[in-house]
């Protein structure tokens, strides 16, 4: 039977799939490496006749997704949103499809130690990598890892599983590959490897120093932004390209890559498709994670207290606008090392999408698993500013923001449903402690988020503290006009 995506009103793959051999294994095949990633890799294939195609894999959730993609033939469709109209096109470079728990893990692993196989890349989330955010290294006493560890021929975890393909490469005589993080982290390619390292070394270190030498781990940037999927997304995409397609993902106008050319066994010619290949990541990962990911982070905590479900209605409150945009300059600029980039203008072009209105980009969403981001996005900005003795209001705002949120009642009274791979520890603070100060001085006890430096920090605790009671007595809203008011 025809696939029905071969019907859709969209950019089909014209190029032969057949040419295509699977030189990429991704762990993650969640909505944003299908909206990025993805993209740059059929842009290639249809525009520059290359031949690199993928294998999918999820190892923990998104059974669907993956069965989803097997009964397409493989297919799934990305649709651009904007205020002007929609315009879609159907992917073809997936060549196989697996789930760990479905088809098995050894299926996996053998998937990933084929010859051809040249890099290993990864959108497992900040979570998925089993570390500690505030030092980046792995938390050896993690569930997954003690179970991968038990059990190291059946991993569950991505650092398991990376290194059990790796012990069977090396025992095979099989080269190295690339490894490669595609997630919102600082120095993504070092904190993955970290992980795989420090596992591989619990296990074997003579393994651990083959992948020293036989593995690479390029660092990333990546930016383009991709609401969750919903069923109301589905429908959108259904109505707009003439078919259902439960693989599609919906996603903004613009994208951006950049990468550490760095790898082992070659790779993709990802310029061709728009990518930027340069020396060190470092510089644009801080831009993208500090500007946009800490406006992003700052918007969904202020903006869900404030009753703000979407993104874009934070932008049709002029406070909220001029607040972030205030921040992005005035409090993240500052901290930034990146060179011959117009921050102004970076600015005012982030405004400029967080206003699209056709993303509806949920504020719970990006709140989601904030123990895992706030030390990237927020308190390492801090740290700047008190090594410069410099202002930090916004920021700190930000940060008490999260506290007031992860207290999981909103100023309504109204339930917060929380998502946080550290929510018991969190709970644990919150049913510990009073509301007040003795709520923010228990979440500051939280080392794996703040570490020792920032609670004894009297400046830093002392300006949270003043922001968190200024939630508590007058709500997001007016903190946040108060704030803007300040930046006139």
């Amino acid at each position: 039977m025809v696939n029905s995506l071969w019907s859709a009103r969209a950019t089909l793959p014209k190029y032969d799939r057949n040419r295509l051999q699977t030189r990429i294994v991704h762990l993650g095949f969640g909505a944003f490496h299908r909206a990025h990633q993805a993209v740059f890799a059929d842009i290639l294939a249809a525009e520059h006749n290359s031949d690199w195609g993928y294998c999918e894999v999820n190892l923990i959730g998104g059974e669907q997704q993956i069965a989803s993609l097997k009964r397409q033939e493989n297919l799934f469709s990305v649709s651009e949103m904007s205020g002007e109209g929609w315009s879609s096109r159907v992917v073809g470079v997936v060549k196989e499809a697996l789930h760990a728990e479905v088809d098995g893990i050894d299926t996996v692993l053998a998937a990933m130690c084929r010859p051809e196989v040249s890099i290993v890349s990864l959108t497992v989330t900040e979570k998925g990598y089993c570390h500690s955010p505030a030092t980046g290294e792995l938390v050896i006493d993690h569930p997954l890892i003690q179970a991968d560890l038990a059990h190291p021929q059946a991993p569950r975890s991505a650092p398991g599983t990376i290194v059990a393909a790796l012990a069977r490469r090396k025992a095979a005589g099989l080269p190295g590959f690339s490894v490669m993080s595609c997630d919102n982290m600082p120095e993504n390619g070092h904190v993955t490897r970290n992980v795989v390292l420090a596992y591989a070394r619990e296990l074997d270190p003579a393994l651990a120093a083959w992948i020293e030498k036989a593995v690479t781990f390029p660092s990333t940037m990546v930016d383009r932004i991709v609401p969750a999927v919903t069923a109301e997304t589905l429908a959108q995409i259904e109505s707009h390209i003439g078919v259902a397609d439960p693989a599609g993902v919906a996603c903004e106008p613009f994208r951006q890559w950049v990468i550490e050319d760095n790898f082992v066994a070659g790779r993709p010619e990802w310029e061709k498709a728009g990518a930027e290949l340069v020396q060190d990541v470092l510089p644009w990962e801080e831009m993208k994670l500090r500007m946009l990911n800490g406006s992003h982070s700052f918007l969904a905590y202020l903006g869900y207290l404030g009753g703000y479900q979407h993104i874009n209605e934070c932008m049709e409150d002029e406070n909220y606008r001029r607040a972030a945009h205030g921040l992005m300059l005035n409090e993240q600029a500052p901290t930034l090392k990146v060179q011959g980039v117009d921050l102004r203008r970076y600015a005012d072009s982030l405004i400029a999408r967080y206003c699209n209105p056709a993303l509806r980009h949920r504020t719970w969403q990006i709140a989601m698993d904030g123990s895992q981001k706030l030390p990237q996005r927020m308190l390492d900005p801090v740290r700047w500013h008190l090594a410069h003795n410099d202002a930090f209001d916004l920021l700190a705002l930000g940060v008490a923001g999260w506290m007031r949120y992860v207290g999981g009642v909103d100023e309504q009274g109204a339930a917060i449903e929380i998502s946080d791979p550290l929510l018991p520890a969190i709970n644990q603070a919150v049913a510990s402690s009073e509301e007040g100060e003795a709520r923010v001085r228990a979440l500051l006890g939280l080392d794996a988020i703040f570490g020792h430096d920032l609670p004894d920090s009297s400046v830093f605790v002392a300006k949270v503290l003043a922001a968190y009671q200024g939630l508590l007595t007058n709500g997001a809203r007016v903190m946040v006009a108060q704030a803007a008011e300040r930046l006139k």
